[in-house]
């Protein structure tokens, strides 16, 4: 299943929503980063990553995740626990 990325606006929490559907890999997660940082550039709205409708998440793209909420201050919404932990248990092995 390919990624598919939708962005959405949200005028009453004022930001912008990246909508993440299908399965992740390495290449997508970085295709991702690269959408979500031209996007801030241009705005002045909050960025949130809504992975709620990801299927699956490669163990290579979890760093980029990671980099994007971390370092890039992104706002990660629906990562489901068992899923969250994953991105941090890989993060924590570099």
């Amino acid at each position: 299943m390919a990624t598919n990325i939708t962005q959405l606006e949200d005028p009453e929490r004022n930001k912008t929503v990246l909508r993440v559907k299908g399965e992740m890999s390495l290449s997508d997660a970085e295709l991702l980063e690269k959408i979500a940082l031209d996007l801030r550039t241009g705005s002045d709205k909050n960025l949130t990553l809504d992975l709620a409708d990801l299927d699956f998440l490669d163990s290579e793209a979890a760093p980029v995740i990671k980099r994007l909420e971390e370092h890039h201050g992104f706002e990660i919404e629906g990562l489901q626990f068992f899923v969250q932990k994953v991105v941090d248990e890989t993060e924590n092995r570099k």
